[in-house]
């Protein structure tokens, strides 16, 4: 899957990212590690079930986490969860590995607040560049994929008044940003769409993850179907093709 970069608004790190690598199979951890290493990313840990990677994160605290997310005992979902309701800490990224794009406990992850997945297969360009891209803030997704996902198991729900709360945080721009961004529109693509300069589209993106306390573009996704402002099945651009 090709990795793509999402600006959420935030700015740049520089730092080499810190990595803990969650699999129960001891060659995919090598494997990452060296290419990992490669790219002069450190790996400050190691795991082999859920259990272990989020005590390894505890001690470790990383910047990212490869995640496998089928694993004997606790798996990676549960993992996820556990990891990022840690309190008084701050949370690392987790990245979701997984053999298959289209895998309902990867949006269950995704709605957990994993930062985007990739599949077992990626190249060693795009496993350094995704780490170093989520390490960056962004979300690690293809919109054509985590749409598909979130129509295939987004469970239909009224919403309820906490979720009209939520979206009543937000201007009227705000909410039209908010809906093409659902939609994969990327920060250039927001900006022609709405006549307005791409540092504006930046603010009015951050100020939208800040109200509805979202994390992150995947989250968005996830939260824009959740909440019925985008329903499964409609677009408003169907040359966009997902």
């Amino acid at each position: 899957m090709p990795v793509e970069s999402r600006d959420s608004g935030g700015g740049a790190v520089t730092e080499a990212p810190r990595v803990v690598i969650v699999d129960d199979q001891a060659l995919v951890r090598t494997g990452f590690r060296m290419i990992l290493a490669a790219d002069g990313i450190e790996v400050a840990g190691e795991a082999a079930d859920g259990d272990e990677a989020v005590a390894v994160v505890r001690r470790t605290r990383p910047d990212v986490v490869l995640m496998d997310i089928r694993m004997p005992g606790t798996d990676g979902l549960e993992a996820t969860r556990r990891i990022l309701q840690d309190e008084g800490t701050s949370p690392p990224r987790v990245v979701i590995l997984t053999t298959y794009d289209l895998d309902q406990y990867v949006y269950a992850a995704l709605s957990a607040g994993a930062s985007g997945f990739l599949l077992k297969d990626v190249t060693p360009e795009h496993l350094a560049a995704a780490v170093r891209l989520v390490r960056s803030g962004d979300a690690l997704l293809a919109p054509a994929i985590t749409r598909r996902l979130v129509e295939r198991f987004a469970v239909s729900r009224e919403r309820t008044t906490s979720l009209h709360r939520d979206l009543s945080a937000l201007t009227p721009r705000e909410l039209e940003v908010f809906e093409a961004l659902a939609r994969g529109d990327s920060n250039a693509e927001l900006a022609v769409r709405f006549r307005l300069s791409e540092a504006t589209v930046k603010t009015h993106v951050a100020r939208i993850l800040s109200k509805l306390r979202l994390r992150d573009r995947a989250q968005a996704v996830i939260a824009a179907y959740e909440t019925g402002l985008v329903t499964p099945g409609t677009d408003s651009d169907p040359s966009r093709g997902f």
